[in-house]
């Protein structure tokens, strides 16, 4: 009888196998239910989560013994814009349109310190995160102590070489404005 049931036993092993292996190659197509929104690939219709972008660098940050940062509407504005105009461009560029001090001192924001991290070609989050801190004078703008606030965006540009243009501004107001 046990030999029976090995000879029955093998052709459904298989056969489960092979089930298993279809599906490992039909989950490389979709994204797994619960995929983190900072692995999304803004290429295919995706979009940047900035709560899990401004999460991402204060758990950084914290790490490295520093604040949190809260997003801030006027700084993602700002963000988008760069984005935007990098994007029209195609040129990764922090003056594609005006200076990164001129864009911040019309923007309404008056700030104690700014900086500002841009970058293209990288799809997701995770990447465009990884990439700035693995470049030292992106990884000090994420850990500067003086910062409290941020903005971010990411454009999807089909036609660009890069595909997705990032902007994060990082800031803190003047004293005055708290």
């Amino acid at each position: 009888m046990t030999g029976l049931l090995s000879a029955i036993s093998v052709p459904r092993m298989i056969a489960a196998c092979a089930l298993l292996a279809l599906a490992a190659c039909a989950a490389d197509n979709a994204p797994p239910a619960g995929e983190p929104s900072f692995y999304r690939n803004l290429t295919g219709g995706g979009v940047l989560d900035p709560a899990a972008a401004q999460s991402m660098i204060t758990g950084y940050r914290s790490n490295n013994g520093l604040g949190a940062v809260t997003l801030d509407p006027t700084l993602m504005r700002l963000a988008e814009e760069q984005a935007r105009a990098m994007a029209a461009r195609d040129k990764l560029d922090h003056n594609v349109g005006r200076s990164f001090e001129q864009r911040i001192a019309s923007s309404g924001f008056d700030a104690r310190v700014a900086v500002e991290n841009i970058s293209a070609g990288y799809h997701t989050l995770a990447e465009a995160f990884s990439g700035w801190r693995d470049s030292p004078p992106h990884r000090a703008n994420m850990l500067n102590k003086g910062v409290t606030r941020m903005g971010i965006a990411a454009v999807y540009s089909p036609k660009s070489k890069y595909k997705v243009f990032w902007s994060l501004i990082m800031a803190a107001p003047d004293d005055k404005h708290g």
